[in-house]
């Protein structure tokens, strides 16, 4: 393993897509800062990536997304050599439109795009001056199609991807890759066992083979993307099983 690499900071990093992150960077050599609004549920993975990359959790409360630009001016003052940087935060709200109120329709563009924003401005202000870095958006299925009861959440994720296009095409020029990955794909979590199971009664252990993308799978593409050279970057790339429609 590669040893001081630099610095992974993940934004929204849960128990799925984020912690499949955090273990892919740490095994490569990077050292992983892990935020979510409760930072003690990531001590298990904290212990567990202890011996191969130092793992330090802060509580990421977004919205307000002020608070995601204040987490990376600590890690500013902490640590200069940040190199990466992943916004995975977002509230995937499915209401019908006449039961979506102002208030939530504002909190997820806020939770989503705002904070995703605010996270990426603080990650360009440590990588413009250095020269480079990799700054990364988490999208989804609603990040190019509204889906009927996802007016809320369609919006932030649209939006979200216009600020990681509009910064990949401000930051390039410096060296900095900005990387959209559109997962197209129910992922393989315990969340969505949940939600397929109180929807339809199905159990994970009856759910087909690889019709869920893993979260291995995810951050294998992550890694994939921070590891390319500048004269063949990818900006956005989607994710989907074989088996799923598009």
């Amino acid at each position: 393993m590669a040893e001081g690499r630099g610095v992974a900071i993940l934004v929204g990093a849960g128990d799925a897509i984020g912690a499949a992150v955090a273990r892919r960077f740490a095994k490569g050599g990077y050292t992983v800062c892990i935020c979510r609004r409760e930072a003690a549920k990531s001590q298990a993975l904290v212990d567990e990536l202890r011996l191969r990359a130092l793992a330090r959790t802060r509580s990421a409360s977004m919205p307000p997304g002020s608070r995601g630009s204040e987490i990376i001016r600590r890690r500013r003052k902490q640590c200069r050599a940040d190199e990466v940087c992943l916004f995975n935060a977002g509230s995937n709200v499915n209401k019908p439109l006449l039961d979506t109120t102002e208030k939530l329709f504002f909190r997820a563009w806020e939770l989503a795009c705002y904070a995703g924003f605010l996270v990426g401005r603080e990650a360009a202000r440590v990588m413009v001056p250095r020269g480079h870095g990799t700054i990364f958006f988490t999208g989804a299925t609603a990040s190019i199609r509204g889906g009927k009861g996802f007016a809320a959440f369609s919006s932030a994720k649209f939006g979200l991807r216009a600020v990681a296009q509009a910064m990949a095409r401000e930051l390039g020029p410096n060296n900095i890759h900005v990387v959209h990955l559109l997962i197209d794909a129910g992922v393989d979590s315990e969340a969505i066992h949940q939600r397929m199971r109180a929807a339809t009664g199905i159990e994970a252990k009856e759910i087909p083979p690889d019709s869920l993308t893993k979260t291995s799978s995810i951050a294998e593409a992550y890694w994939f993307a921070h590891q390319q050279t500048k004269d063949g970057w990818t900006h956005e790339l989607d994710l989907r099983p074989s088996v799923e429609k598009w």
